[in-house]
């Protein structure tokens, strides 16, 4: 109501004294440039009644002064959602309240990362980084929708920054950079790595510390060794015996490395689910935040079963983030690819329903998708949470296998269904097994999102890869050009080749 009444009195005032200015703007100026934006009315708003005297000829002066006015309507939503605790009205709500103060705080985060003249910014950081900002808050909302407990408190939290940053991506997509125009080092957290550890046949001798359940090392638990950790410039190294870690592990902290005996020996297990509880984002068995995370040779599974839905193994909003050789078990929502940059090389997924899914931009390359035996007789692969059509976000699925578990028998398999309205995955060169329905692609409800998702297949092999019978979807893509399918490989669609080196896993750029 503010923003109408206010948009009403600047309307009149276009109209009546177009030279007017605010705070040093014409108020012309102000709207000559937000109608370029998908969002003009909130832009005009918060332009005009927040203070800024810097003029905005171009439109990287209207970028930042954008990014300004926006950090400061982050931070007051950020200290608004923490002052809503009070209102819980039960442990439900108080769970999820908690989680929107935390991806509040990181939306924040990602915002100063970006302004921060001490830090170097391309024009695909800023970008990555407004896509998390914005994946954060659809992440919040969907954690009251889906415990049906939003009711009350979803309109409290009701503000303009999902769309101030849905503009300055709109307008960032251009080219724009931010402090640096492009990358002249590589960001501190991904320096540093070891490529000998991960090679090494002797970790304990290579760690900064050892978990061993038998007490042979440091310690006992993976959560006590995590909290020894602190974000810096130089990687931290926790080696993980051989044994099952019954333990939810949370990582926060920047530059962390953690390192297991193979898949199948070191495990970590939990069994939270939304059917016991929880939401989604909080049934992780565990949980990366913390930027330039490596994991390498481990299992995470959950246990909470096919029963109990939603049902997450690890969760990762990591950003320059790899796991190699690691082993994902669930059913489904096994593998959340929440945010920023991931990839995955030589790992085993498996799952049901959705069982990889998420905002990121993510690449799995050498992978086995495998799929397990579902309770309503269908398995979707995929589930990719695009919101803006200028989200740099997708899953890119390269040079892997699709194929079903031994008790998987009879059950529709699809590629992928959209879970939002920009869904984008694509498989390259991919070996699909005879699990894959010939259709390929599953409608999420009715026609949603079938004209602007985008789902791309490109010299897949093996018996479910023909796409003679797959969907007509207008966002459907059988992709003819090797230029076009680059777009999404490890090289291009992470930018794989200004930070995977230094992590020291294998990977292979190109198609």
């Amino acid at each position: 109501m503010k923003i109408l009444i206010f948009l009403a009195t600047l309307i009149c005032c276009l109209i009546l004294h177009p030279s007017l200015e605010v705070y040093g703007y014409p108020i012309s100026e102000i709207r000559s440039w937000c109608k370029q934006t998908p969002h003009p009315e909130p832009c005009e708003y918060v332009l005009a009644s927040k203070p800024n005297h810097n003029p905005m000829k171009q439109k990287p002066d209207f970028i930042n002064t954008l990014l300004k006015v926006t950090q400061e309507q982050a931070e007051e939503a950020e200290s608004n959602t923490r002052g809503l605790g009070a209102k819980c009205r039960s442990s439900l709500e108080r769970a999820a309240w908690n989680e929107c103060v935390q991806l509040y705080k990181n939306t924040v985060k990602r915002i100063k990362m970006i302004v921060d003249p001490k830090k170097t910014c391309s024009q695909v950081d800023m970008q990555t980084w407004l896509s998390t900002a914005l994946t954060n808050l659809e992440t919040c909302k969907y954690g009251f929708e889906e415990l049906g407990i939003g009711g009350y408190m979803l309109p409290l939290m009701k503000n303009n920054v999902s769309s101030l940053i849905s503009n300055l991506l709109a307008m960032n997509k251009g080219g724009h950079s931010v402090n640096e125009p492009y990358h002249k080092g590589f960001p501190i957290w991904v320096k540093h790595a070891d490529r000998k550890l991960l090679q090494s046949a002797d970790p304990y001798s290579s760690a900064d510390v050892v978990v061993a359940q038998d007490g042979t090392g440091d310690y006992k638990t993976i959560r006590d060794a995590i909290a020894t950790a602190k974000s810096g410039g130089r990687r931290y190294v926790i080696y993980v015996k051989e044994g099952i870690y019954d333990e939810h592990v949370e990582i926060k902290s920047d530059n962390i490395m953690i390192v297991g005996d193979g898949m199948g020996k070191t495990i970590i297990t939990g069994s939270k689910s939304v059917g016991g509880g929880s939401t989604t984002f909080g049934s992780a068995t565990m949980a990366v935040s913390g930027d330039g995370f490596i994991g390498s040779n481990f299992t995470v599974r959950n246990t909470a079963g096919p029963q109990n839905e939603q049902a997450v193994a690890v969760q990762s909003g990591s950003d320059l983030s790899v796991f190699y050789q690691c082993g994902f078990e669930g059913y489904q929502d096994t593998l959340y690819t929440l945010s920023n940059r991931q990839f995955y090389k030589n790992c085993n997924i498996f799952g049901t329903v959705d069982f990889i899914f998420g905002n990121a931009a993510v690449v799995l390359q050498n992978c086995n998708i495998i799929a397990r035996d579902p309770p309503n007789k269908t398995n979707t692969l995929t589930a990719q949470g695009r919101t803006d059509p200028n989200q740099n976000t997708g899953i890119s699925i390269h040079n892997c296998r699709v194929m079903a578990a031994t008790t998987l028998k009879g059950v529709k398999t699809y590629l992928g269904r959209p879970w939002k309205e920009y869904s984008r995955t694509i498989y390259l060169k991919t070996f699909l097994d005879d699990i894959v329905n010939p259709a390929g692609w599953l409608p999420w409800d009715g026609d949603f999102a079938l004209d602007t998702l985008y789902y791309g297949e490109y010299m897949n092999t093996g018996p479910g890869s023909s796409t003679a019978k797959r969907v007509k979807w207008k966002g459907y893509h059988v992709i003819t050009s090797g230029a076009e399918a680059a777009k999404f490989t490890p090289g291009n669609f992470i930018v794989g080749g200004s930070w995977l080196p230094e992590t020291g896993v294998p990977w292979t750029a190109s198609l």
